[in-house]
């Protein structure tokens, strides 16, 4: 009875050490560690690639062109009644970044499009109801206080001319497109540089083709 009782009150009793108590603990800790770690790293990748979009977009905003007063038609001659140029200025966007209007360094075939040798940093494309004609050749000239390089910066304006300045009669938008353009005829230009958002606009002829036409 007496050794019932001793047994009873100093039995085996089973618990958790210190020491063990301090390896779950540690390994909690660890896990959390861990855990946070891949959150934050989760967390600053998400707000790096954030970062380069909104970057992204203020580039693409910054380099964005807009057209400075009127588009000219000139017609081949004084008794053509097609276009063979169009003439327009355009000028970077305030506060925006430089862009390159390094001209195409050839025509394709006495064309007013680009040749397979050309590499277009600037280019200009052509739609109307009948065809869409890229790549056209183009040339610019420096107007105002433009400086002598190719970079279109800001407060600089460039001329730009479709289907001239080769010093070819072939080379005009006479020979690059088909049908011609002629009056009452509505068509489009798209301008797309190596960054930035595309510069678009879109004329109607009048009724009446001068030799040199107005399109405002």
């Amino acid at each position: 009875m007496l050794r019932k009782l001793t047994k009873r009150i100093f039995g085996v009793q089973k618990g958790i050490t210190g020491l063990e108590t301090a390896i779950i603990l540690i390994a909690f800790v660890v896990v959390a560690a861990v855990f946070a770690y891949t959150v934050l790293s989760a967390g600053l990748f998400s707000t790096q690639k954030s970062q380069e979009a909104v970057y992204s977009g203020l580039e693409t905003t910054q380099s964005t062109l807009e057209l400075k007063g009127d588009v000219i038609a000139l017609a081949g001659s004084a008794t053509t009644t097609s276009v063979a140029e169009l003439t327009f200025t355009v000028s970077p966007v305030t506060g925006g970044e430089p862009l390159d209007f390094t001209v195409p360094q050839d025509a394709g075939a006495g064309l007013a499009t680009s040749g397979a040798a050309a590499t277009n940093v600037v280019t200009i494309s052509y739609i109307d109801g009948s065809q869409k004609i890229d790549n056209l050749y183009w040339t610019f000239t420096r107007l105002g206080n433009a400086d002598s390089d190719s970079m279109l910066e800001n407060g600089e304006k460039f001329q730009i001319t479709i289907g001239g300045g080769l010093g070819d009669a072939g080379s005009n938008l006479l020979t690059a497109l088909s049908p011609d353009l002629v009056a009452n005829g509505t068509f489009t230009i798209q301008i797309k540089t190596a960054k930035g958002a595309v510069l678009s606009f879109q004329r109607t002829m009048p009724a009446n083709l001068d030799p040199v036409t107005d399109l405002h």
